[in-house]
């Protein structure tokens, strides 16, 4: 397969199928394509697996896209403004990445559901307590708000990140909770009370614009009924 990814701020990859290749995305995804490339809608897994892509913020069934006849093109779009990233994942290096992040993979990518080991990095880190996980072998391409950036942390490595800013990370990257220090910055501080920490070894990538802090800013100018 070979792939473009174009447009700012809301881009678009475009991949180019060999016959039979198969791309696997969740419902809605698809922008366009060739007449040649056909659709099944699946469970991909079974139930089980189903039930926990809806409790990790996507559809209970996946679509698959097959080049039939000869070679193929189909093209997913960015549903917020940000980024579409490639992502490699292979077998002992599984990607960990924000609700609804994914958008399409190969076929031999598995998306499943991640639970954070620790309830308070859940639940009170902003990040969320379920999570998505890429695994198998193949290409996957994930959704960012706004831009990214990347860091490599090493062994007992620390970063403390705002709420909705983490975007993905490697599975060997651990989180937890820590709360702002003072009374008075909880309170004044208008950055909330909890911070993610995230502790290495490995990457992080850090979004710019979480669409929950946008829908925040939103709500404020929109007229309260009554």
């Amino acid at each position: 397969m070979k792939y473009e990814i174009k447009g700012t701020p809301l881009p678009v990859v475009i991949c180019n199928l060999d016959a039979n290749e198969t791309m696997i995305t969740e419902r809605g995804s698809m922008s366009w394509m060739t007449p040649n490339m056909k659709m099944e809608t699946t469970s991909n897994g079974g139930l089980g697996k189903a039930l926990g892509r809806m409790f990790a913020g996507e559809a209970l069934f996946q679509n698959k896209y097959t080049a039939e006849g000869g070679p193929g093109l189909i093209a997913f779009a960015s549903s917020f403004p940000g980024q579409i990233l490639p992502i490699q994942i292979q077998p002992g290096a599984n990607m960990i990445v924000q609700k609804s992040a994914f958008l399409a993979s190969q076929v031999g990518v598995e998306l499943s559901v991640h639970f954070q080991k620790k309830l308070g990095a859940g639940f009170f880190g902003g990040e969320g307590f379920i999570m998505q996980k890429l695994s198998g072998t193949g290409l996957a391409f994930v959704e960012i708000d706004g831009s990214v950036v990347d860091y490599t942390l090493q062994a007992g490595q620390s970063m403390l990140i705002d709420t909705g800013y983490l975007a993905m990370m490697d599975e060997t990257v651990q989180m937890s909770v820590e709360s702002v220090k003072g009374v008075k910055n909880m309170v004044f501080g208008g950055e909330g009370i909890f911070n993610t920490k995230v502790t290495g070894p490995g990457r992080i990538w850090i979004q710019t614009m979480p669409i929950s802090n946008v829908a925040g800013v939103i709500s404020q100018f929109i007229p309260s009924k009554g």
